[in-house]
């Protein structure tokens, strides 16, 4: 995707998901832990091999830690070296945003839950054959609920 395709869905998505988005930072701050709360709505970064998801093996959906929104499976899940939770591919296209981040002096694409705007992680071009594509997830940002034994995803 070009830079200006991508500026455009941007914008798009801004105004989506401003009209998705009741809670104001003070209410985020009461609901989520204070590693929570950096990750997902200051935009932080936590350390790699530090998470609590990053070598997870278990079946299950990864949730959005703020609003409860599916967005991985472990079907997609796979280790790519980095520490981090890492997917090919969100439980369904419209669960997660892609925006350009020029943070940091990079160029990268921030991915965000598409139904309260919380800090992910950041998507990469270096994943497996599948997509390509690695997402790569702080654990901070997710919640998992473990598939029942005998359920399929």
């Amino acid at each position: 995707m070009n830079n200006d395709s991508l500026e455009e869905l941007n914008q798009n998505q801004e105004s989506e998901s401003a009209q998705e988005q009741t809670k104001d930072e003070s209410e985020w701050r009461k609901e989520l832990n204070p590693e929570q709360y950096h990750v997902l709505r200051e935009k932080g970064t936590e350390r790699a091999f530090t998470g609590r998801y990053w070598d997870l093996k278990d079946a299950g959906t990864y949730r959005c830690a703020a609003c409860g929104e599916p967005l991985f499976t472990s079907e997609t899940k796979y280790d790519s070296g980095s520490g981090w939770p890492s997917f090919y591919q969100p439980a369904d296209a419209s669960s997660v945003k892609e925006l350009a981040d020029h943070s940091h002096g990079m160029i990268r694409t921030e991915v965000t839950c598409a139904k309260c705007d919380s800090h992910l992680g950041h998507v990469f071009p270096d994943g497996p054959p599948e997509t390509g594509l690695r997402y790569c997830v702080n654990s901070a940002s997710l919640d998992f609920e473990k598939q029942e034994e005998g359920d399929a995803e």
